[in-house]
């Protein structure tokens, strides 16, 4: 969740070091804070609150040097508080601190350091790690030696920044675990550290990543890497191809809206390259997939959090309904706490818009000590969940920015059915014709996106009726179901609306008691093989004088006669209607947000990439 920058070279870091951590905004955070080396001395500002105040403060009370790290803090240990915020550092003021992570037996390490004399400045457990680095900071050890003398006492998931006054060269950075990633920026005569890439895409699209155990030392001209036993390890240089403009809001008034109208274009990278519309055939080179293989598998567990988890659920139908492979989809943070009956038979498929979510980073690594294949669906490039995978699919999405995801929803949908086809036919499954016709459908989805964004103006008008309500009741059945539990999810993450999902043929057993004229009810009802059953739910609603907004395919004439609102999609075939059907939802879920006046990209307490449990 943190967020981390760090600048070493010839250039002022300070405006560096800031305006990184202003395009780390999105992962959510309470308090900023930045240190830079001026002449010989450690000089830092924080504050709690947004990054405008850091700047506003620097600018009351400048400093510049060449060597900076900065740090956006999203509170575990102590209140958010400037005394609380990175960074941090010791009693000798010759080291600094920024952290990712929680150091799960800080407690017991706190208690031992302040038996040896260490006085502590915070609450915060990140503190414990420079006090432990001024331990071993001693004349017979350099900064890494000491720094990898540390770091062997902490427990847990971390990304670690630092720098020290007294080796003014270099910076540090250390990665143990999956917490958040950690990358390095190589540049001409100067290098950068971050935490995500929209950090320093702006200097440099030239980057390394490192690996869990692994401790980078950056110099201006020189990158070396080592574990944290010093041993010297082999690093590649990946060139990132994102142009950091398509970070930027543009013409809209929030990321989040961008987002949601970028779906055409990261629906189109989606499937080009990977569809060969003449032959009928998908390709998925990342995946490493062979008919032999695909005939192996008995069992796919789809894990996920979230949003992620929901397309999910939507995989599950394709996967069974195309492949006929059982699929069960499990949240992340539940799976390895279950005692899963996962083998050597098996497919872990992890989804993660950031490839760095804590709870699926374990997943993973619970299926692979059960002997599992391990798949990953990420959006981001050379991410953690992509690189403990056997193979990938990439979402193709660019830069997501908005806390709330919409363009990372749809796409690993469109990713989840060209698996589906993939394994079916690998498997011998599907007749030429029926391939033929699934992979013609594709052709569709871009343009059909399209249209429901053209019909923007309709969805602003719904919101306007619905913008002061206090609860919302979403249905859905079959391959729509979890598109419900998608809508609801997006209201009430931005416009703070009370809003539960459920299967409609579920509302009779509890939730109907809820329904009334205060209840608005959202019905994902387009021509699926579902319809007939949704048109019952829809009309129960009525009957106990609830508002109903219905999801609908062009040219249905009776549900206008029973619904209050009608936001229209156009006809697609069933298999990808939730792909469609969910645009709608994003857009009311955005524009209630918006007419309330909410911060609709950095929602309250939440963050985009969620790196602790």
């Amino acid at each position: 969740m943190c967020g981390i920058v760090g600048y070493i070279g010839p250039r002022d870091a300070t405006p560096i070091v800031l305006s990184g951590l202003q395009r780390l905004e999105y992962r959510g955070y309470d308090s900023a804070g930045i240190a830079v080396l001026t002449g010989q001395r450690i000089e830092i500002r924080r504050d709690v609150g947004k990054i405008s105040h850091l700047i506003e403060l620097v600018r009351q009370n400048p400093l510049s040097g060449h060597l900076g790290i900065g740090h956006t803090r999203w509170a575990t240990h102590g209140a958010p508080s400037a005394r609380n915020a990175h960074p941090h550092v010791g009693m000798t003021g010759e080291v600094v601190v920024v952290h990712n992570g929680i150091v799960e037996n800080y407690r017991s390490l706190r208690e031992e350091l302040e038996a040896e004399g260490a006085i502590f400045n915070s609450e915060t457990d990140t503190e414990v790690i420079v006090h432990l680095i001024e331990r071993y900071f001693t004349g017979q050890n350099t900064l890494t030696q000491a720094v990898q003398k540390a770091l062997q006492h902490i427990e847990g998931a971390h990304g670690i920044v630092l720098f020290s006054s007294r080796e003014p060269d270099k910076l540090i950075a250390a990665r143990i675990g999956n917490a958040g990633g950690v990358v390095i920026g190589l540049g001409e005569g100067e290098n950068f550290v971050a935490s995500d890439l929209p950090a320093i895409l702006e200097h440099t699209r030239r980057v390394v990543f490192l690996e869990s155990q692994q401790i980078a030392v950056v110099g201006r001209e020189e990158v070396s890497v080592q574990t944290l036993y010093g041993e010297t390890v082999p690093w590649q240089v990946h060139t990132i191809p994102w142009d950091p403009v398509s970070a930027e809001k543009g013409e809209y008034r929030h990321f989040m809206q961008k987002e949601i109208h970028e779906q055409v274009r990261s629906l189109t990278d989606t499937i080009a390259g990977r569809v060969d519309f003449q032959k009928g055939r998908i390709h998925l080179e990342e995946l490493n997939l062979t008919p032999e293989f695909a005939r192996s598998i008995q069992k796919i567990f789809i894990i996920a959090c979230g949003t992620a988890a929901h397309a999910g659920m939507v995989g599950k139908v394709l996967i069974e309904r195309i492949a006929r492979i059982p699929v069960e989809v499990d949240i992340a943070s539940e799976f390895r706490y279950r005692e899963p009956l996962i083998d050597q038979n098996c497919v872990a498929l992890a989804i993660s818009q950031s490839g760095e979510t804590a709870d699926t980073l374990a997943a993973m690594e619970e299926a692979r000590k059960r002997g599992a294949k391990l798949w990953s669906i990420v959006n981001v490039i050379g991410s953690q969940a992509m690189r403990l995978a056997d193979g990938y699919i990439s979402m193709q999405c660019g830069p997501e920015i908005g806390v709330a995801s919409t363009k990372a929803y749809t796409a690993p949908l469109v990713d989840l059915y060209m698996l589906a086809v993939l394994l079916a036919d690998l498997r011998g499954d599907l007749l030429p014709h029926v391939r033929h016709q699934l992979v013609s459908d594709l052709r569709l989805v871009p343009k059909l996106a399209g249209v429901c964004l053209e019909r923007e103006h309709a969805v602003i008008e719904v919101a306007k009726a619905l913008k002061e309500t206090s609860n919302c009741l979403y249905l859905g059945r079959g391959i729509n179901m979890p598109t419900a539990y998608e809508g609801a999810l997006k209201l009430k993450e931005i416009s703070y609306i009370h809003a539960e999902a459920y299967p409609a043929g579920e509302m009779k057993h509890g939730p109907i008691a809820l329904i009334d004229r205060d209840m608005p009810v959202i019905a994902i009802i387009p021509r699926d093989p579902w319809y007939e059953k949704m048109l019952s739910q829809v009309e129960q609603a009525k009957a106990r004088g609830g508002t109903v907004v219905a999801i609908a395919t062009d040219g249905d004439e009776l549900i206008p006669t029973i619904a209050d609102h009608v936001l229209w999609i156009p006809p697609i075939p069933w298999l990808l209607s939730p792909v469609i059907a969910v645009i709608p939802l994003q857009l009311l879920a955005y524009h209630i947000a918006a007419l309330r006046g909410l911060d609709v990209d950095q929602p309250r307490n939440l963050a985009k990439s969620v790196t602790v449990e």
